[in-house]
């Protein structure tokens, strides 16, 4: 099981602490009586998407002895209008940059993290519609 806690810092700004002992800043914009000294909780869900399904797909491709030497990943959350703001949409790209990357070998990673490893994705695809795309960059 994870474990997690989060501590009021004060004003709006929280301390989250995993059961692993890693600790993150959050915080509100100005206008929300915050300090903008950390991320916004709904930031946090898009990066442990990315997080979670980088890893996915550096460990596979990898496995498929791919020369990976980097993997950007942009992701945008479009939220709706009323409280809770709970996230609609969501598209994910992956920019996969390496020496000779096989297509196919991409496109099957990020299948696989999209559709069966991921747990994050697995978890908000509940609520919003989840898009993902990809771009190989080949590096000589």
């Amino acid at each position: 099981m994870l474990t997690a806690k989060v501590k009021w810092a004060g004003d709006m700004q929280f301390v989250g602490q995993s059961g692993t002992g890693h600790a993150i800043v959050m915080d509100a914009n100005v206008d929300f009586g915050g300090e903008d000294s950390g991320m916004r909780p709904m930031e946090l869900l898009l990066i442990g998407l990315g997080g979670c399904s980088g890893m996915d797909i550096v460990s596979i491709l990898k496995k498929k002895k791919q020369d990976i030497r980097d993997l950007e990943i942009k992701i945008k959350g479009q939220q709706a209008d009323k409280y809770p703001k709970r996230f609609t949409e969501i598209e994910i790209e992956f920019i996969v940059k390496g020496k000779n990357l096989s297509e196919d070998a991409v496109k099957r990673a990020v299948e696989l993290s999209m559709e069966k490893y991921c747990s994050v994705k697995a978890t908000l695809e509940y609520s919003a519609k989840v898009t993902h795309s990809y771009k190989i960059e080949n590096i000589e």
